[in-house]
């Protein structure tokens, strides 16, 4: 992968020992690469960008957003590909490619894609974003709010 580099343990995202929230695991394909993180997202959504649809080779990406220092990856972490900076990335497994994460908002959240969670997490996607882009083979069927591009401060 172009732009891609392998992570090194001492700089993979890191959790706090927050003792009374609910931790859900989550893996790669190939289950090289493991994490966790709590059940205290604040946000999730379904991204039909360009860029989600290449990276998850899917239709749209369903992810939960969480701030970082609610996620750790717990092994394999010398493996995982980055790609993007050490601020801003997708992470990826090394040996399947699986898309584990993307780290956004200069660092300060974690964008777990729900599809690599093991355990079924509280939260659900309630909205579609960044349709304007979406495949035009995907028919959106749910009644979930629909945005053109990001959602807004406004709900636009």
């Amino acid at each position: 992968m172009a732009g891609g580099k392998i992570l090194r343990e001492e700089q993979v995202v890191t959790a706090s020992a927050n003792s009374n929230e609910t931790i859900l695991t989550g893996e790669c394909f190939c289950r090289d690469v493991r994490y966790e993180v709590a059940d205290a997202f604040a946000y999730a959504l379904n991204c039909h960008c360009s860029n989600c649809r290449r990276t998850t080779g899917s239709a749209f990406k369903p992810f939960a957003g969480i701030v970082r220092e609610k996620f750790t990856v717990t092994s394999g972490a010398d493996g995982l590909l980055i790609y993007g900076d050490e601020i801003t990335h997708d992470a990826h497994c090394g040996r399947c490619g699986s898309l584990l994460y993307s780290q956004v908002r200069n660092g300060a959240y974690v964008h777990v894609t729900m599809g690599t969670l093991r355990d079924a997490p509280s939260i659900r996607p309630t909205a579609h974003i960044f349709v304007g882009s979406k495949a035009p083979w995907y028919a959106i069927l749910d009644d979930l709010p629909q945005y053109q591009e990001h959602v807004t401060q406004d709900g636009e």
